[in-house]
């Protein structure tokens, strides 16, 4: 049970802030749930992202590897200009014909990639970047997590203190927000390739191509919808790791309608502050328009 009281043994008079005090040890026993909840969270989010990006990467990897080929120089086609061209000085020659220079079919043997196929790989090649850059800071992030979860030696007195420095050390270094962000750049790499995937398609089959835009444009519709629609609608579940940053700016914004429309009407208090501020995302709550739940759902 929590009854410290009885669990751990008073202190003598006079050490109640010893190193080894009963506040210390209370402390320790009440942090370490809010931690394991707290890290293991993390670590499931983060496990899911490393998982899909490794699947990812294996299949943009897939289609890079088939599709760069048409950036280098196809010495198959240079090799069959110039067998044509020798075939037709030989015929010429067989005929008793005189051959000169201009006589001689000369092939553009200069190799420049089509617009569509540079595209293509500019687009997949950008898409493998966003996920192995994502894939890293994935890691990275992990390593910061044991890192807090470390274990520490020392009085109890001692631990509680680097506890709490490691802990205010995430809050001031905003790994929560990293860790929240680092879905977004999945996100751009996944449309990025699928719009890669619809022009590399258009070649081949128009029709195909036309069912693959309209999957691919109707998925990000659906993602953006659900990104924005929670912050005009705070209870509505359908939120993604963007609907946070949106509702920063969405909070923002009104924050700054509100300033300049006291400017404009001059209906404002002269202690009232004079410069917009962004309010933390707990404090957001007075900015939701009337009729719409608190902010805290986004907390």
């Amino acid at each position: 049970g929590n009854d410290y009281e009885q669990r751990l043994p008073e202190e003598m008079r006079y050490e109640e802030m010893g190193p080894t005090a009963r506040v210390w040890r209370t402390y320790l026993d009440e942090c370490a749930p809010f931690d394991l909840e707290m890290v293991e969270r993390w670590r499931e989010e983060l496990d899911v992202l490393l998982v899909f990006a490794g699947i990812f990467l294996v299949v943009v990897t897939i289609f890079v590897a088939q599709t760069s080929q048409s950036l280098r120089v196809d010495y198959g086609q240079v090799t069959a200009s110039l067998l044509f061209e020798l075939i037709e000085v030989q015929r010429s020659t067989a005929n008793g014909s005189i051959v000169t220079n201009n006589d001689v079919p000369r092939s553009d043997l200069t190799f420049r990639p089509s617009i569509l196929n540079a595209w293509v790989n500019g687009l997949w090649f950008t898409s493998l970047s966003l996920s192995l850059a994502t894939a890293l800071f994935v890691v990275l992030t992990k390593q910061w997590i044991h890192q807090y979860t470390s274990v520490s030696s020392g009085t109890p007195r001692d631990r509680c203190r680097l506890r709490q420095s490691r802990y205010m050390g995430l809050q001031k270094w905003g790994v929560d927000l990293i860790i929240g962000f680092l879905p977004i750049p999945m996100s751009v790499s996944l449309a990025v390739f699928m719009v890669g995937l619809v022009l590399f398609i258009i070649p081949l089959q128009i029709s195909t191509a036309s069912v693959v835009g309209a999957i691919t444009f109707a998925s990000f519709a659906a993602y953006l919808i659900t990104s924005f629609i929670s912050i005009l609608y705070p209870s509505c579940p359908y939120r993604t790791p963007l609907s946070q940053y949106m509702f920063f700016l969405y909070t923002y914004i009104m924050d700054s309608a509100a300033f300049f429309n006291r400017a404009i009407f001059k209906d404002y208090s002269p202690t009232a502050s004079t410069k917009p501020t962004s309010r933390p995302l707990k404090h957001a709550g007075p900015l939701i328009p009337r009729g719409l739940c608190s902010a805290s759902v986004f907390s």
